[in-house]
């Protein structure tokens, strides 16, 4: 049987620790905050010191430029209270050699650059490292980007901002959860015969997406096949509909329908039953003999 006692004193111990981790941790984000407040006050004194907008810099590939390449920029932009954003975008050559063939060619992902409201300016065939040369030529006060290291031109997997992370000239930028180009993309491989198929509907041809002429014979086939089973859908709906409508009426009016129907029925029986007797009176009345008299008596 476990002692009362120890048990008591073990349920203290462990509240003290769980109290002193607390305390720690309140201790390293108090810190941790009066950091931040520090740098920022530090930034705008510098802006202040320098009497211009901080320039910042932010650079990438912005393939299929999306909101999470904006928000990133935001970021960028939000950095200080006063900043010029300067963005930097490789050129295709640059980009096909170190991460792959691009969706959009650089002259269109300049241009998607230029319509975001947070850049000030883009710098087009922007160098895959960056160097102490090429922030003294654009005056360039920080960098900004995610965390996530970047591997450079070495092929020794040394880290792109190396060089902007050690002179302490780096602002961190956060990522957006479930946005990427690479999202993108897989989205448009996984319904890739769904996407072929709508621009073939929209007047696009084989070559223009890119697909062989068997292939394309087989969407169109599937593409007819789906407007007939529309048609039959729709067809089957509009028979349901009507068959409901008229069950609707007949559970609405089957009383008075029936009642209807008797009393047609009840007189329509009267009428024969007159006409059989005068038909038979009619073959009688030579014989002096009357049915209608007969029911009488």
């Amino acid at each position: 049987m476990a002692d009362p006692k120890l048990e008591k004193e073990t349920r203290a111990e462990e509240d003290r620790r769980k109290e002193a981790a607390e305390k720690a941790v309140e201790v390293a984000d108090e810190a941790e905050a009066d950091a931040g407040k520090k740098e920022k006050k530090g930034q705008e004194e510098d802006a202040r010191e320098w009497g211009r907008p901080v320039r910042v810099y932010a650079d990438g590939i912005y393939d299929l430029f999306h909101f999470g390449h904006a928000r990133s920029l935001e970021q960028a932009k939000k950095s200080f209270p006063n900043t010029y954003l300067l963005v930097g975008c490789c050129n295709d050559e640059v980009t096909h050699k170190f991460k792959g063939k691009t969706v959009m060619t650089d002259t269109e992902r300049y241009e998607s650059l230029r319509h975001c409201k947070w850049v000030d300016e883009v710098i087009p065939d922007a160098p895959w490292v960056i160097t102490k040369e090429f922030l003294d030529e654009h005056k360039i006060d920080y960098v900004a980007h995610d965390s996530l290291p970047y591997a450079d031109a070495s092929g020794a997997g040394n880290d792109v901002y190396e060089f902007v992370k050690a002179i302490g000239k780096f602002k961190e930028t956060k990522r957006t959860e479930g946005i990427s180009t690479s999202d993108i993309i897989m989205r448009i491989v996984k319904d890739y015969n769904q996407y072929v198929t709508r621009n073939l509907a929209r007047g696009y041809t084989r070559k223009d997406l890119g697909v062989s002429y068997m292939k394309e014979k087989r969407l169109r086939v599937n593409m007819e096949f789906e407007k007939l089973y529309d048609k039959v859908k729709q067809h089957q709906e509009k028979v349901g509909k009507k068959l409901g409508l008229l069950h609707d009426e007949w559970v609405e009016n089957a009383d008075r329908w029936v009642a209807g129907f008797l009393e047609k029925f009840e007189e329509g029986c009267h009428q024969m039953g007159t006409v059989i007797k005068e038909r038979i009176q009619e073959s009688l009345q030579p014989r002096g003999f009357s049915l209608l008299q007969y029911e009488e008596e």
